[in-house]
């Protein structure tokens, strides 16, 4: 498109420098043939008029001729240009071989003389050719130029298109953390920017996907927790001592096949959370929460089972915001587990209560009941380790959140007789401690850490 307008632009202007130099070249002959009317009009005689002649001829290729005298020159104009000169009176520019002609009527003594000027074509073309040229050679200089912009815009729009391919390629094999950068023509890099977009709604619809997946299993536990309460109501399932009829015996068996689907049900739960809650924490960012607020909502889910159940219930020190480096369904689970365990593995009518405190660096999240307690704490946090006929996951999903923060799970006997299960996270406000690693003063700030993680487990926040 460049080169076009340049042709376009180039082009009259040749033809105009064409055209000045034809103009320079009939002015001059005007000029030679105004020398020769003036000696015509003073009446010189014919040799004075010869000299005159010779005179205004100079370097030209051919004298001025007088048509109506006889000077010795031969005319180039065809008869009818030099009467249409006479009966027009006014100068004449005619087309002859080798050039043109200028014929100017001049009045003498009541005739009309015309003074013919041959002009020849290099005259007319002077200095036009050297223009042409170069004229020519800045437009093939323009159209290279041309060319190569051209070839490096494509190039760019290219290398833009096939980024933006493969882009989508690797998107469409499942690799949705691939972005482009976005670039050439501005279609392709709004292209891009749609693209980059388009990513991270994939990104985000997939994670929520899998949150709602997670939430939904969590919602599923409440259920089947009464149902796995209202099973373990049922009279006894063993069928090993005794002698019994026919529908006694049938009637324990089903008694059995119920507990052993809750027991599988729950354990596949436990397994869709844990996988969801893995992947989403694997491509989230970490993220933060307030576990005050996490507290509440998820006591708002289980009060109503306490209520059915009559287990008196309360929340302390849940009032405030405390921050913790937790994403808050990573939170919500881990409570929920150990909640869990509560209404699991304690009778109807036990009670419970949930503590949150803030001391020495750590935020302590306490779930306290009344039940009978855990006779073996550290096997009950070991993974896929319980006593219980479950699965083990509750505490260790408890275990592991706690870990992301920097911090540990404990289990003790609660102030109300039964298990105190205290998660502790690091307070990402506290201040840093700055003491040394090594030696006396390193030993001794490790035991103080020692010691404020046991006594978290054995005292108990009474509001604060």
């Amino acid at each position: 498109m460049t080169s076009i307008v340049a042709l376009a632009f180039l082009i009259p202007l040749g033809t105009a420098l064409q055209r000045d130099a034809r103009e320079d070249a009939l002015a001059e002959a005007a000029r030679r043939s105004a020398v020769v009317s003036g000696a015509l009009a003073v009446g010189a005689d014919p040799s004075a008029l010869r000299r005159v002649v010779e005179s205004a001829a100079g370097n030209a290729a051919a004298p001025p001729v007088v048509h109506g005298m006889d000077l010795g020159a031969e005319p180039r104009a065809a008869t009818g240009d030099v009467d249409r000169a006479i009966r027009t009176n006014v100068p004449v520019v005619a087309d002859v071989s080798g050039g043109v002609v200028r014929l100017e009527p001049v009045t003498v003594a009541g005739r009309v003389l015309v003074v013919e000027v041959f002009v020849p074509q290099a005259a007319l073309e002077a200095g036009t050719g050297g223009t042409w040229l170069m004229l020519i050679l800045v437009a093939a200089g323009l159209v290279i130029a041309s060319v190569i912009v051209v070839d490096r815009l494509a190039a760019r729009a290219v290398a833009s298109a096939r980024g933006l391919v493969q882009a989508a390629l690797a998107v469409g094999d499942g690799d949705l953390d691939v972005r482009i950068q976005p670039s050439g023509p501005r279609e392709l890099a709004e292209a891009g920017y749609a693209f980059n977009r388009m990513a991270d709604r994939l990104v985000t619809s997939r994670t929520d996907e899998r949150e709602l997946v997670a939430d939904l299993s969590h919602r599923l536990r409440t259920p089947l927790t009464v149902l796995r309460l209202d099973a373990d109501a049922l009279d006894s399932d063993d069928t090993s001592v005794g002698s019994f009829s026919a529908a006694e015996l049938d009637r324990r068996r089903t008694i059995r096949r119920i507990r052993q689907a809750i027991v599988t049900l729950e354990g596949e739960i436990d397994v869709l959370i844990n996988t969801t809650r893995k992947t989403v924490a694997q491509e989230a960012a970490p993220g933060s929460c307030d576990v005050s607020e996490v507290v509440r909502d998820r006591m708002v889910f289980w009060a109503a089972l306490a209520g059915d159940q009559n287990r008196s219930h309360r929340v302390i020190g849940a009032h405030t915001r405390i921050p913790v480096p937790v994403p808050r369904a990573e939170l919500a689970a881990a409570l929920d587990a150990v909640l869990g365990n509560v209404f699991r593995y304690t009778p109807q009518g036990t009670a419970f209560e949930v503590a949150v405190s803030r001391r020495d660096g750590y935020i302590a999240v306490r779930v306290d009941d009344a039940g009978p307690g855990i006779a073996d704490p550290d096997r009950a946090l070991r993974r896929g380790a319980s006593d219980r006929g479950s699965t083990g996951l509750g505490l260790d999903i408890a275990r592991r959140v706690a870990q992301q923060a920097n911090g540990s799970v404990s289990i003790d006997r609660a102030r109300l007789g039964g298990a105190s299960v205290v998660m502790l996270l690091a307070d990402p406000d506290a201040a840093p401690r700055q003491v040394s690693r090594f030696g006396l003063v390193g030993r001794l700030a490790r035991e103080k850490e020692t010691g404020t993680r046991r006594r978290w487990s054995r005292q108990r926040p009474d509001g604060d």
